[in-house]
């Protein structure tokens, strides 16, 4: 089992050749738009995992997120042989790639937090011209020591609450 650190290591080193090969040695039209985000090794350095984004042609418009998948499949045996230049470890790692969804996530994450500070504000206004339910300071306030004594029983006698 390898460490930690070294796996961590050639993750990063794989992240940059697969990057730097999609974009000036492997020519297929389909990875233009790709962009290599992350690399996972495991802990024995035998699989790696690499996750991918694909930007769309306009920004309305979807990704191919398959053309573009279709087109890093056919493209792993380079890619792999590329890594294995690149990183002179004993067993090149096999490489697996998986659609990165963290940007999706950030951005329904901001339309939530966007949709919960219109909601706050919408409560402060609405806070804003309310008045209490009831008295206006609840809190109770100190007595004065003459009420303190016309409150007291006298002596022999019961309070009764």
């Amino acid at each position: 089992m390898a460490d930690q650190a070294r796996a961590r290591r050639l993750a990063k080193r794989i992240a940059q050749i697969v990057a730097s090969a999609i974009e000036h040695q492997i020519k297929d039209p389909r990875l233009a738009k790709v962009t290599i985000t992350d690399a996972k090794v495991t802990g024995d350095l035998r699989d790696a995992t690499v996750y991918y984004t694909v930007l769309g042609d306009t920004v309305d418009s979807p990704p191919d997120l398959a053309s573009a998948a279709a087109a890093l499949a056919s493209a792993t045996g380079v890619l792999r042989s590329l890594v294995g230049q690149g990183t002179g470890v004993r067993f090149t790692p096999t490489l697996a790639f998986i659609a990165d969804t963290v940007p999706d996530t950030a951005r329904q994450m901001d339309e939530l937090l966007a949709k919960a500070r219109e909601a706050d504000a919408e409560v402060a206004r609405i806070a804003s011209g309310a008045s209490p339910a009831g008295d206006a300071d609840p809190y109770r306030a100190p007595r004065d020591a003459d009420e303190d004594e016309a409150d007291e029983p006298a002596d022999g006698e019961l309070r009764h609450r």
